[in-house]
């Protein structure tokens, strides 16, 4: 159960299978933008990803896992993919490519049980190191968006986001008028002020052509470098760290891990070949989500409609509006996501567990996530197994034996085997 806090409200306990269609869910779904927008606008111009597609596929799964998980499960680009397309400037088909292969390795892995299996193996404090690295990550996102502007006053400046953070403080737990809605149409309005001309350029349409996927060349050099680094990224921080972060907030309808891994799988298998661009399922984006008032399905829903919407009507000029958004406002966005993905890490009270997972925290963050989670797993092993001990022994036990270490919070002192 998540305890009442200043960085989370109790998950509530009624209708929890229905979904709620209010101003708090269409506030919460504009946690999830301050990634969502920078890495489609990104692959766009880099890549030649089209607009119109990705934004509408996106909606669509939005609307589907909506209705599906009952909870605010949030629909992302895929980063590891993202990153490296922006990068390297790959093409629309590597990036197609890269996200098909991903979703068939993901769904092997669901359907033979591995997933599972994984999950259950994993110790609590090496997940909450991956949550504390992936909030701090996007808390330094949304320093480094807003420090980025260089300006301190003007339509997107540090002054803009400063009083962006206020206005989320001062309207923190607000439910008459949720902050992130506030927050979201100052972005609006200095977007028009600083882009006049933006309204005289409304076009409606959009433009559509399936990628082309007959280059083998595509296939193998989206297979090495955008399917390789994101396969354990997806099983990481889109499978294991989502259902952990499902339970903290929502414990009486947690996600499957074997569900979510079909989920990113069907997304990619079916979409990315019709021209959507590679998509997961993040913590980040739930705990956003969760951050600015969404609790059921139904904000999801609603902005997975909306992302439709403009696809259809606006997809041909949307991108100047996307590329236009004052990035203060949506570092302001990531910056509050990030600190209510870290506060869930808070229940790490023993030393052994904080130890663990800092250790994971730390190297996620200087290496990268697989590596930063093999790092915190052996340690954990090797605690749990009594090769190593960080804190001396209690009154009674004989020197050469080691503390039992909780299950909830460490792991079993044997995991079970594959």
């Amino acid at each position: 159960m998540v305890e009442q806090t200043a960085g989370s409200a109790l998950p509530e306990k009624h209708d929890e299978r229905r979904l709620r269609f209010n101003r708090s869910e269409v506030a919460g779904s504009l946690g999830d933008l301050g990634t969502f927008i920078p890495l489609l606008v990104g692959m766009v111009n880099r890549c030649g990803l089209q607009l119109g597609p990705a934004l509408f596929f996106a909606g669509l799964m939005n609307v589907i896992t909506g209705f599906a998980f009952g909870i605010p499960m949030p629909v992302q680009p895929m980063k590891a993919i993202a990153t490296v397309a922006i990068a390297e400037s790959l093409s629309e088909s590597q990036i197609v490519a890269a996200g098909i292969l991903t979703g068939a390795v993901v769904l092997l892995l669901a359907l033979t049980g591995l997933v599972d299996c994984i999950q259950r193996t994993i110790p609590r404090s090496v997940i909450r190191g991956l949550q504390l690295s992936l909030g701090l990550k996007l808390i330094e996102l949304g320093f480094r968006q807003v420090a980025g502007t260089n300006v301190w006053i003007g339509w997107d400046s540090i002054g803009l986001g400063l009083v962006c953070a206020v206005l989320v403080l001062l309207l923190y737990f607000s439910v008459r008028v949720p902050g992130s809605l506030v927050v979201f149409g100052v972005g609006l309005v200095a977007l028009v002020c600083a882009h006049t001309s933006l309204l005289s350029q409304m076009a409606l349409g959009m433009s559509w052509h399936l990628p082309q996927l007959a280059d083998a060349h595509a296939w193998t050099s989206g297979f090495w470098k955008g399917t390789i680094p994101q396969v354990p990224l997806t099983l990481l921080n889109s499978v294991v760290a989502v259902c952990a972060l499902s339970v903290d907030l929502f414990p009486h309808r947690p996600a499957n891990p074997r569900r979510i891994a079909v989920s990113v799988a069907l997304m990619n298998l079916v979409c990315c070949p019709l021209g959507a661009m590679p998509m997961c399922h993040g913590t980040g984006g739930l705990a956003g989500q969760y951050r600015f008032g969404a609790r059921t399905g139904g904000s999801v829903v609603m902005l997975g409609v909306a992302k439709m919407l403009l696809a259809m009507l606006v997809g041909g000029c949307l991108l100047a509006w996307l590329q236009g958004y004052p990035q203060s406002v949506l570092g302001i966005l990531l910056l509050f996501s990030g600190l209510e993905l870290a506060m869930v890490c808070r229940d790490q009270t023993s030393r052994v567990d904080f130890f663990v997972m800092a250790l994971t925290a730390g190297a996620c963050m200087a290496l990268n996530a697989a590596a930063g989670f093999l790092v915190g797993w052996a340690m954990a092993a090797a605690l749990i197994w009594g090769i190593f001990r960080i804190e001396p022994p209690p009154n009674g036990t004989p020197v050469g034996e080691t503390p039992a270490i909780t299950r909830d919070s460490t792991g079993d002192r044997n995991p079970p085997a594959c």
